[in-house]
């Protein structure tokens, strides 16, 4: 399966019982040796289902490659999560083994390719969220994290013959160019007292460069390595529209069953007043999301070119806002720590639950074709470039 890597903020994950997994109203298929051994368990009495009247797996109107679904309670909690302990009874009584997959792998978001396993997490899950916060050292990409040890882990697996990423839509990368662009893009995030406007902004004019790149005596691994060292100012937002407009994509990409009520009532009043003074306080939370939706990234498979990369960066941040706004209008207070790790929760459960990822690669991609191939520095009027980056 090859070696696994991870962001160091990631890098010691441990479940603290939130209970937000398992309490979401989310369907959990069953597998077919999973269900056997729940089935047996639960006849046996070794097993019990925590809540709920009816039979706590349901094996009619299953999809037809799983063998069962996880009952439900009338508020959406599985049937199986003990609210007053925060437990899985399965867990607690027969062992992460036997599992459903979507609980065993839950908040891991994993790419395998041919150089390994790389696994980030989603934010959605509150102790991932706190991960941003708490730690203080430098984010960095770790091998053999701790919390993820070698294994079978479920997210987008990609074919050892199949093509890597895409510089641009005209131009495969290797996988050595594509590692050192990751490492690189984590490695802007980790810049002391950068902003993550700025991290932005300078991951667009690099990937802008990075896009001239033409075969010859050099790599692309070479041309990643000679990218300016100087960064590119970016400047807060001062206002909400540009980040509704990324809330609206995002939304589009979200099937009509799930799409949830449009709600922007007051929130460009709120990211101006409750927002916006705050946001500088926030900057290492910030970079280090960016950071971890840079890593492990999906849209590197699913879209066309590294310049998709970096819109979806933008969005990511962008959901961020617009959730801050929606977060700070509700509670009628400033930006907090809290205020901002629900927001960061609320854009990543839009993006990685909700979105289908396929979509927003598309629409993403959009940015390669409005791109000229011919100029290497991004424009845009409220970004300069500082030398002492």
């Amino acid at each position: 399966m090859g070696p696994v890597f991870s962001l160091s903020v990631h890098a010691s994950y441990r479940c603290r019982h939130s209970g937000v997994c398992c309490s979401s109203d989310w369907d959990v298929p069953v597998g077919l040796t999973v269900y056997k051994s729940l089935d047996e368990a639960l006849r046996m009495g070794s097993l019990q289902a925590a809540a709920g009247g009816g039979p706590p797996l349901i094996t009619e109107g299953v999809p037809e490659d799983e063998a069962a679904m996880v009952a439900r309670t009338a508020s959406g909690d599985c049937v199986f999560y003990h609210r007053s302990s925060g437990l899985c009874v399965i867990h607690r009584d027969l062992g992460a083994a036997e599992l459903p997959s979507t609980c065993r792998h839950f908040p891991r978001l994993a790419v395998r390719d041919a150089r390994g396993t790389f696994i980030s997490l989603t934010h959605y899950c509150p102790t991932a969220a706190a991960c941003l916060f708490e730690s203080e050292a430098p984010i960095q990409i770790v091998a053999s994290p701790p919390a993820f040890p070698p294994g079978d882990y479920d997210g987008l697996h990609v074919e050892p013959d199949a093509w890597p990423p895409l510089l641009h839509p005209r131009m495969l990368m290797d996988l050595d160019g594509y590692t050192a662009w990751e490492y690189h893009m984590v490695s802007r995030c980790a810049e002391p007292g950068t902003s993550p406007e700025t991290v932005l902004a300078t991951l667009e004019r690099d990937a802008r460069r990075l896009r001239t790149f033409t075969p010859g005596d050099s790599t692309l691994a070479k041309a990643v390595a000679a990218l300016p060292r100087s960064h590119v100012d970016g400047l807060a937002h001062a206002t909400l529209e540009a980040s509704l407009a990324h809330h609206a994509q995002v939304m589009a990409a979200v099937p009509e069953e799930l799409k949830p009520e449009r709600d922007e009532v007051g929130l460009a009043e709120s990211y101006r007043r409750l927002v916006a003074p705050e946001w500088g306080t926030w900057h290492r939370p910030l970079t280090r999301y960016i950071a971890a939706k840079a890593f492990a990234n999906w849209t590197a498979y699913q879209g066309r070119g590294i310049l998709s990369i970096v819109r979806g960066l933008d969005a990511a941040l962008a959901l961020v806002r617009v959730e801050a706004a929606r977060q700070c209008r509700d509670a009628r207070r400033v930006l907090d720590a809290g205020l901002l790790r629900e927001a960061i929760r609320g854009a990543d459960f839009a993006l990685n639950h909700l979105a289908v990822g396929e979509e927003l690669a598309s629409a993403w991609s959009e940015v390669e074709d409005a791109a000229n191939l011919n100029t290497s520095e991004p424009e845009h009027e409220r970004r300069t470039e500082n030398p002492e980056g």
